[in-house]
């Protein structure tokens, strides 16, 4: 029988933790999940929670080198190591114990996501602790050991897809999937975020439009910081639904890192809950379109870890369970007495900001001299001829 969604989670995903005070807390994860469970996303019709084995070194090396992978291991076992070579004992990722088998755990359950839905075992996949966006083949990079979302389209390829399409909305640019993918034109990557002028990894110009013979197959949208939820989903919108159409991938591949909303502290874009919800809700009504339903959805970044990342992804999770969460609900009472009793935090009482997600569609016109605009201008001259699309309209 087939499911709606297949949710990867266990417990054990909250392992894949860099220690006290660093940004990247799984606390993020844990708090996600508890406010999708008492709000019913997990126990509707269709919704599959399975617990995800941890990627094997076959599977890890179809994206990271043998040495990087033993450099891991190495470092799991030693948390003092400091590897500079391969990232790994530096203040972004700092080695803990068990690093090699918490970062295969989270690959592991992208695998899975991505396996259930190519096979038609369900129509979704979701695993909210992956994401991990930035890890390199030989290196780790920017929180991210093992580049599960990478990992996790190698396994589609490898099954026999064509044509998979990957979006990334975290505030930072896809550097690490966009990288490992440049040269295949199998794979289309596209990612919204600060601009790099501004913001790690420094990487991201819209004249990064994909190596040789496979020219556009990568896009990005580098924008303004201050960009808030109008201008953001005025950029989307002029940029994703063309390209997605043009290119049909049989297979949608989306990060959601949520670190582009207005209280995030390690990023400087402005949208609210309400905007990030409704770029998860138009990738999903993509997905029907153009792929017959077929969307694998991972977490990401995201900072305000008790403010945002729970109610961003609950969202995702709702979405993807075909049951979509009005955002006036109020947030359970049970779900904010916890986080009071535990961290001694407010938390939102709402599923919502109270933004209101509209904006002003491209083809409505656009001023040559906004900060806004420029930067779409830019994406679209980039790469939209190399699709055959008229970057004008």
């Amino acid at each position: 029988m087939s499911h709606t969604v297949h949710v990867a989670w266990d417990e054990s995903l909250i392992r894949y933790d860099f220690g006290h005070g660093h940004p990247l807390n799984p606390v993020r994860v844990d708090l996600t999940i508890r406010l999708a469970r008492e709000l019913g996303v997990l126990d509707g019709p269709g919704v599959h929670v399975a617990v995800p084995e941890p990627a094997d070194e076959a599977s890890l090396r179809t994206v990271h080198t043998p040495e990087y992978i033993q450099a891991v291991r190495a470092a799991g076992a030693d948390p003092d190591t400091v590897d500079v070579t391969h990232g790994l004992g530096t203040a972004d990722d700092p080695c803990f114990a068990g690093m090699h088998e918490a970062s295969a755990l989270v690959a592991g359950g992208t695998i899975a996501a991505a396996r259930a839905v190519w096979s038609g075992a369900a129509v979704h996949g979701v695993n909210i602790a992956g994401g991990l966006h930035h890890a390199m083949p030989a290196s780790a990079s920017g929180f991210c050991v093992y580049n599960d979302p990478a990992i996790g389209i190698q396994a589609l390829l490898d099954a026999g897809a064509e044509r998979v399409a990957y979006v990334d909305v975290d505030v930072h640019h896809g550097d690490g999937v966009q990288a490992i993918f440049y040269d295949d034109p199998r794979v289309l990557t596209i990612s919204l975020h600060q601009s790099p002028r501004t913001l790690f990894p420094g990487t991201g110009y819209p004249e990064e439009t994909g190596g040789p013979g496979a020219e556009g197959s990568a896009a990005n949208v580098a924008l303004p910081p201050g960009t808030g939820d109008r201008g953001w989903l005025r950029a989307f919108h002029a940029v994703v639904p063309p390209l997605l159409r043009s290119w049909q991938p049989q297979i949608l591949v989306t990060q959601h890192g949520c670190d582009s909303h207005l209280e995030d502290p390690l990023a400087h874009l402005a949208l609210t809950v309400d905007g990030q919800r409704e770029s998860y809700r138009v990738l999903h009504e993509l997905a029907h379109e153009l792929c017959g339903g077929r969307w694998v959805a991972t977490g990401g970044g995201g900072y305000a870890l008790i403010e945002v990342v729970p109610r961003a992804w609950t969202h995702l999770l709702a979405i993807a369970a075909e049951s979509p969460v009005d955002p006036a609900t109020p947030t359970p009472q049970g779900w904010r007495d916890h986080i009071m009793a535990r961290y001694s935090r407010r938390a939102p009482a709402r599923m919502t900001d109270g933004a209101d997600p509209s904006f002003a569609d491209w083809s409505d016109g656009y001023d040559p001299a906004d900060w806004l605009d420029k930067a779409v201008v830019a994406t679209r001259t980039a790469v939209f001829p190399l699709h055959g699309i008229d970057p004008s309209f």
